[in-house]
């Protein structure tokens, strides 16, 4: 009788314990259910946050003066205002090879879009036939492509700020005396524009002779050289037409080293804030600037964005973008000073 009650007493332990044994089991296979459903699920959620972001290239040629540097500068705001845009910024040293690399390494990467502001359009052009080739839309900015391979240009108005400075200092002349064009860099159309332009008014005005029109590629150094030898050349300067805020200050210096500020006055485009503030303070020679803002590089990034997301303007009834958007050449002068200064570099 023991015996057996022993016997039953060790058989309902076993069975107990054979019991909480399955039921931990159970437990762990529901946990590494659960588990497993959880890792699917951030997983998925990572997939979808990765394919939600929207990777933006832009390629720039270089930075080697103020209104290229605050070129990159704007990209980087524009892009930091979209928590999903990944910017991909790439500098090309100042060198078309080294850029036309930069555009092959991006459509390499396979990114959504991609923001040029080439080194030379002409040059630039064959790789960004590639860009459309690989299906990826292009912003082309500033210098214009010899070809309209893009989705969107946006540029300021060379031609016209060349226009506008003619009219402008042929006012101040009255239509009479001698002028200096200090051009930027050669072959681009920027230069080619911003000096058509102002070859178009001047030609009107026959009492108005340009006795120098020289190339200083932006930079303020070579602006400084370059003015130094016409100085000396020209004893009579009655104004001088810059096409860079930037090489102007070069300019500027060359000039006041002779002691001829007073001889003449000069315009630039930018606007680079210290331009501003001679032009706001009446310093000899700076009397304008022309609207060529560098924040284009800001709504370059915006219009990109834009077209990754499948959307037009906001203020458009069309839900593509449109071919070609021409910023507005604006001279910036005593009267209007103030209100460009925010957008100075």
């Amino acid at each position: 009788m023991e015996a057996r009650q022993a016997w039953q007493a060790g058989t309902e332990v076993q069975n107990r314990h054979h019991g909480e044994d399955i039921i931990v089991k159970v437990r762990m296979r529901v946990l590494a259910a659960l588990v497993l459903a959880l890792l699917i699920a951030l997983s998925a959620g990572v997939a979808s946050a990765a394919s939600d972001r929207v990777v933006i290239g832009f390629s720039s040629p270089g930075a080697d003066h103020g209104w290229l540097a605050a070129i990159q500068h704007y990209a980087r705001e524009a892009a930091g205002r979209h928590a999903d845009v990944q910017l991909v910024l790439t500098d090309g040293l100042n060198s078309v090879q080294k850029q036309i690399s930069d555009v092959e390494t991006l459509i390499a990467r396979k990114v959504d879009v991609i923001v040029l502001l080439p080194m030379d359009g002409a040059a630039l052009t064959p790789v960004a036939r590639k860009v459309r080739q690989a299906g990826i839309p292009l912003v082309n900015l500033d210098r214009k492509l010899s070809e309209p391979v893009y989705d969107v240009y946006i540029g300021g108005d060379n031609y016209g700020i060349g226009r506008a400075a003619g009219e402008y200092i042929a006012q101040r002349l009255n239509g009479k005396g001698t002028v200096v064009e200090i051009q930027g860099l050669p072959g681009i159309s920027v230069t080619e524009d911003r000096s058509r332009g102002f070859y178009d008014v001047i030609k009107q005005y026959p009492g108005i002779k340009v006795v120098a029109s020289q190339n200083a590629d932006f930079l303020p150094d070579r602006g400084l050289r370059v003015m130094e030898n016409i100085l000396q050349a020209q004893p009579k300067i009655d104004a001088v037409y810059t096409h860079d805020d930037d090489m102007a200050m070069g300019v500027v210096q060359a000039i006041r080293n002779a002691g001829r500020q007073d001889e003449m006055f000069l315009t630039g485009v930018g606007p680079l804030k210290r331009a501003m503030e001679m032009v706001k303070n009446g310093v000899a020679p700076y009397a304008a600037t022309f609207n060529y803002s560098p924040v284009m590089a800001a709504s370059g990034v915006e219009l990109a964005y834009r077209i990754a997301k499948g959307r037009g303007l906001e203020e458009l009834w069309e839900p593509t973008m449109p071919k070609e958007i021409i910023l507005d050449a604006t001279l910036v002068g005593p009267e209007n000073v103030d209100q460009w200064m925010n957008l100075g570099f």
